[in-house]
């Protein structure tokens, strides 16, 4: 009996191209997904992922589904990939989803968190997941500029794809900066999210921090809809998919 069957994921994406197939490469989290999806049912298998994370980001609730026409359960689906998957990619549930059940189409929003590291030392085992800063910024000035940053506005700005055909408008509802001891986080929720949107978005809040930008600046460069006046695109190793909304 065909069957829709929804994973939720969580991998380190320091060795891999990104989410989704690349030319001349299988380095691919889409890509290790469907190799073993077409082993465990004899057949070539589409794997379709919530979004696409870029080459370098990881993810702790990565959600997709494929269609499979088996009679193992779901703990024994998920046991098989965690088996033949690499140690840097865990399928964390299987479930089976209803027939019309989309990973991309059916999302209502997305978290992801921005990790920077503040402190004295070098953070010789978290290296491979945080942004190294050579001093804590003014945060108290990030969170004014971030505050003109939510809502529902166009981020063209903020996007890395300057032939962007479909709209760039983005709903954010929710930018939240915290440190806590070494860590500085930058928190956001959206209904959707742009090419490098994050990690622009992210630079550009700490060129306010770091004073080289005002609050007020982060408005005009919205207004202007020119990526070339935003900050820089932040590394990808600082950032991860938090978590997929559905209803």
């Amino acid at each position: 009996m065909k069957k829709n069957i929804r994973l939720v994921i969580s991998y380190d994406g320091t060795r891999y191209f990104g989410w989704e197939h690349q030319p001349n490469t299988d380095m691919t989290i889409q890509g290790k997904l469907e190799n073993v999806a077409s082993k465990m049912l004899d057949k070539e298998t589409e794997i379709i992922g919530a979004g696409r994370t870029d080459a370098g980001v990881h993810a702790k609730g990565m959600v997709a589904n494929f269609f499979a026409d088996t009679d193992m359960s779901e703990e024994e689906i998920k046991d098989y990939f965690n088996k033949y998957l690499p140690d840097d990619i865990c399928v964390v549930s299987a479930t089976f989803a209803g027939d019309r059940f989309h990973s991309r189409y059916n999302a209502l929003g997305k978290t992801y968190r921005y990790t920077c590291y503040v402190g004295k030392e070098k953070p010789v085992f978290d290296r491979k997941y945080v942004y190294v800063l050579e001093a804590c910024p003014d945060i108290e000035a990030m969170k004014e500029a971030a505050k003109i940053l939510v809502g529902e506005h166009d981020f063209a700005s903020f996007c890395a794809n300057p032939k962007m055909k479909k709209s760039t408008v983005r709903l954010v509802d929710e930018i939240n900066i915290e440190r806590n001891k070494d860590s500085l986080t930058f928190t956001y929720h959206g209904t959707g999210f742009l090419q490098h949107m994050v990690r622009i978005l992210t630079g550009t809040l700490l060129e306010v921090g770091f004073n080289r930008m005002s609050p007020k600046d982060v408005g005009s460069i919205m207004e202007a809809k020119d990526r070339k006046l935003a900050g820089p695109t932040a590394p990808a190793q600082g950032l991860c998919l938090i978590k997929v909304d559905y209803s």
